[in-house]
């Protein structure tokens, strides 16, 4: 699969701009603030229909304008596709493909799947559980259809056994039948996300080991333990049991939506309190690759790969490692954000791929220079 074209109007700091790829390998480089990590997340847009880094569609809308569109040219098995997404202030977002609007914006994700990688993902270790559960639901949901339907519904029915419970003390009553019509819904849409959970982990944690012994030189086992209170034989009963303490906290204490990845080393160590700054940084590089290799295998599609700030954040031990793997021809089509491009260029200048370089300026192109 290849992104051959890209075009941002009005999105964040771009006015217009469009950008022709190379194939295997671009660089993005420009100062701090111009506007790199941003073509970078555009491409996220049009993949997984909204940003990675702001949710809210109307504040990646560029000062003082109403609308902005992203349009990227996509070739997949030999066949074109074009994809365009539009998101208003006030009228909402549309994305179509070759003209075809989606009725559901979900029905888009996983088509043209990618994996980008931020200085951000220091926060899958020491973050809360919900950054983890994100990054596991993100694979699951470029992977199945079916996981993404049962989640976005999943979070539907729990937002309104929320808003029940937030009534409870302004009203003293409680609507039992209400609450038993949520609850039927919920328990077995909960089951389901538990199973596809705990299944992918299973299959997830060889890979993870995999990439992450490729990144250091000693015998460490990266290990990945799924924690959830659904796992317990008594899980139904013990939600049932805890309406006090979803009533005193206005809100559903037990359930999927709190469960948690817990990352680990050697036998079966905290990663995130005991592993030190170069075992974290292998961990997370080994996660990004191990989510690749995951997505390539069950879509028979190398998945977009988009490296933001990775030169700055890694020693040269890992990146010439990371980089031999480009040189195999490992991945697809990468991209690399750089504030000057001289290390991530010189790093990768032996690599015989077809390259390009973009100087991005104040959110416009400066220049684009094919490297051989």
């Amino acid at each position: 699969m290849l992104l051959q074209k890209l075009r941002c109007f009005r999105f964040k700091n771009y006015k217009d701009i469009e950008l022709t790829f190379a194939t295997q390998l671009n660089y993005i480089v420009g100062a701090n603030g111009a506007g790199k990590t941003n073509l970078l997340d555009a491409i996220h847009y049009l993949s997984l229909t909204k940003s990675a880094f702001n949710p809210t569609d109307a504040q990646n809308i560029l000062h003082g304008e109403d609308a902005l569109a992203i349009q990227g040219h996509f070739c997949k098995a030999d066949k074109h596709y074009d994809v365009r997404c539009i998101a208003h202030q006030s009228q909402g977002k549309t994305l179509a493909t070759n003209g075809k609007v989606y009725q559901k914006l979900r029905s888009h994700i996983g088509h043209f799947p990618v994996v980008l990688t931020t200085p951000y993902d220091a926060d899958l270790i020491q973050g809360r559980s919900e950054v983890r559960r994100r990054f596991f639901d993100s694979i699951l949901c470029q992977l199945d259809s079916t996981y993404l339907n049962t989640l976005v519904q999943y979070q539907q029915v729990l937002k309104q056994r929320n808003g029940l419970l937030k009534m409870y003390p302004a009203k003293g009553l409680l609507d039992q039948d209400l609450l038993r019509a949520y609850d039927h819904q919920l328990l077995p849409l909960g089951q389901s996300i538990y199973e596809a959970r705990k299944a992918f982990a299973a299959t997830f944690v060889p890979s993870l080991q995999t990439h992450y012994q490729y990144f250091v030189a000693a015998p460490e086992v990266a290990g990945l333990a799924y924690t959830s209170a659904v796992a317990h034989p008594d899980f139904k009963q013990q939600y049932s049991d805890n309406l006090p303490q979803d009533l005193a906290a206005q809100c559903t204490t037990l359930g999927v939506h709190h469960d948690d990845f817990v990352f680990t080393l050697l036998n079966d160590h905290s990663l995130k309190k005991l592993g030190s700054q170069g075992q974290q940084k292998s961990f997370i590089l080994a996660l990004r690759l191990a989510q690749f290799a995951c997505i390539e295998q069950a879509l028979h599609c190398k998945p977009l790969l988009l490296l933001d700030d990775v030169f700055d954040k890694l020693d040269e031990q890992r990146l010439m490692r990371l980089t031999s793997l480009v040189a195999q021809q490992h991945f697809g089509q990468v991209w690399i954000t750089d504030a000057q491009g001289t290390r991530s260029i010189a790093i990768t200048k032996q690599l015989r791929v077809d390259k390009a370089l973009f100087k991005i300026d104040q959110g416009r192109l400066a220049e684009r220079i094919k490297l051989t």
